[in-house]
């Protein structure tokens, strides 16, 4: 028999009772299912057995490690359904390149068309699998005999994800004879997989899964055609160029390649920067440029490559931080657990703001203000400024696309450009990276660098950072008359020597570590590279330093 401590009760089991066991007596405690066991602080999977006595845990699919646990399997049951339906080879060149809102866009190849009738048989056939929860198997395979397997498979993005892999061994699973290879966990059964929908989508399928707030809900798709053109653009471009997953990046590493393409990845955001900036010359009567992103998204370089780009066609661009318009601190609103809410519109002073810009539209000469974040109150230091023919202000700030911030200005005085960090590279064909990753692993590396802030406090706050962004910009992000994507192919590579360490300074003690050793992880796919050859303009010089830029 094993002891095990649950909640700070002592049981006992049977030596090999798996932890699905153990989870299902304690499910009517949750509000979610459980998804996950920790076992003395270590995450393990519910197919997993006792082997001694510990201590136990469990997430459910409403936290964040239970809902990518979810995702996960689903898109595998998705890939077994299509190999079951369509063919093996079907699958493997099937590729789940990103996703928008709840849904995962799956590109679909070899011959396998995107139609309402396909996705109904994909669908039919996943049902299938849960209703009979068949289950998922893991086992360790040698790396030499993993890297065989997949490559009789073709797959040859797995075969050289592999080659760069320091462990002797791999897990792999397997489902109903379908093998794969994830990096994170997965649910013990098909039968875990309730609550989905596939829809026929552009030339491949979304899979719709629910969100970890209501993780038994699977809404209605709502279209985002801009994001979904400026992503699959992204996608199209690596494709081009050989770069659509991490063993591609390291190759090019390998090969000396790298130095070449760095040169070439910021021509093509130098020419996009370029398009833009023509566009809002060619309408004529812009006077304000809104930019807005998410977190660690490279607004302030943009803004500084986009303003010397205007420059070059005649234009005098001003910057404005739409922070300098901050309430005085005793005005901002609180949170629902009483915090100062900075990311909101209310902390925003917003008739002020278009009362300024309304004045400067009319030729008037007006004194703008600087927040003093030190004290938390707006003041004037002589700022003045006055527009002429040729003037424009270059706005930053997370509101910036949101029509209520410059309710009272001219639409055709206003262009709005949203920018986000959308990672077009994956870790393989069927392990996609989050653009939420590429992000907090900027911030990490900033905030340590600019701020004195490790990576606990960075991890820590994400959660709140991530809940603004829904609030306050991916809501808004369709308005824009420009998208730009600021990820960097290499720059993983880059950001990698910067944040092992910081990741590694994270103990087993502390919330956050089970985050900090996912995202080791993760890293561990990456061959680094030195910030040395990276251009002094380009935007990752805004994370990693070094930017000729006042960032």
């Amino acid at each position: 028999m094993v002891t095990v401590t649950i909640e700070g009760n002592k049981k006992q089991y049977p030596m090999g009772t798996t932890y699905e066991v153990i989870a299902a007596e304690y499910q009517d405690k949750y509000e979610g299912l459980i998804g996950l066991v920790a076992v003395d602080g270590k995450i393990k999977e519910l197919f997993k057995q006792l082997k001694k006595d510990c201590e136990i845990s469990f997430f459910t699919l409403k936290d964040d490690v239970g809902h990518k646990t979810y995702v996960r399997t689903a898109t595998m049951l998705f890939l077994k359904a299509v190999s079951d339906v369509f063919g093996d080879n079907v699958a493997q060149a099937a590729r789940v390149e990103f996703a928008v809102k709840n849904g995962t866009y799956i590109a679909a190849a070899n011959k396998l068309v995107a139609t309402e009738e396909n996705a109904e048989r994909i669908k039919n056939r996943m049902k299938e699998l849960q209703e009979k929860a068949v289950p998922f198997m893991k086992d360790s395979y040698n790396m030499d005999d993993a890297m065989t397997l997949f490559k009789e498979k073709g797959m040859k993005d797995k075969e050289r994800l592999f080659r760069y892999r320091r462990s002797s061994m791999v897990n792999l699973y397997e489902i109903d004879g379908y093998y794969d290879y994830y990096y994170g966990y997965m649910l013990p059964n098909a039968g875990y997989v309730k609550w989905f929908e596939v829809i026929a989508y552009d030339e491949g399928f979304m899979l719709l899964l629910p969100d970890k707030k209501e993780p038994t809900v699977v809404k209605e798709f709502m279209e985002q055609k801009k994001l979904f053109r400026t992503l699959k653009e992204s996608e199209k471009w690596a494709k081009e160029i050989g770069l659509e997953t991490v063993g591609e990046l390291n190759d090019r590493i390998c090969n000396g390649s790298l130095s070449d393409l760095i040169l070439v990845q910021e021509a093509q955001q130098e020419r996009r920067i370029g398009e833009i900036a023509k566009d809002i010359v060619n309408r004529g009567n812009v006077k304000f440029v809104m930019i807005a992103g998410p977190s660690s998204s490279g607004k302030t370089s943009f803004s500084h490559r986009l303003s010397i780009q205007l420059r070059t066609m005649g234009k005098m661009p001003h910057p404005i931080a739409l922070d300098d318009y901050f309430v005085d601190r005793e005005l901002t609103p609180l949170d629902e657990n009483g915090n100062y809410n900075f990311e909101c519109l209310g902390a925003i002073d917003v008739e002020l703001f278009n009362r300024d810009m309304n004045k400067l539209l009319a030729g008037e000469r007006v004194e703008l203000p600087t927040f003093n974040f030190k004290i938390g109150k707006r003041e004037y230091h002589g700022n003045y400024k006055q527009l002429g023919p040729d003037d424009i202000l270059v706005i930053e700030g997370i509101h910036g696309l949101n029509q209520k911030m410059s309710y009272s200005l001219p639409d055709e005085s206003k262009y709005k450009i949203y920018i986000s960090a959308l990672t077009s590279m994956n870790v393989d064909g069927h392990n996609r990276i989050p653009t939420t990753d590429g992000r907090l692993l900027r911030r990490m590396v900033r905030d340590a660098r600019t701020r004195g802030a490790d990576a606990k406090r960075t991890i820590g706050m994400w959660p709140s950072v991530r809940r603004g962004e829904e609030e306050n910009i991916f809501p808004f992000q369709e308005e824009a008359d420009a998208m730009f994507n600021s990820a960097l192919i290499y720059e993983l590579a880059a950001l990698k020597p910067f944040a092992e360490p910081l990741l590694f300074s994270i103990t087993k003690d502390q919330p956050e570590y089970y985050e900090a050793k996912r995202l080791l992880k993760f890293l561990d796919y990456f061959l680094s590279i030195s910030s040395e050859s990276l251009p002094n303009n380009s935007i990752c010089r805004e994370f990693v330093g070094g930017s000729c830029f006042k960032v």
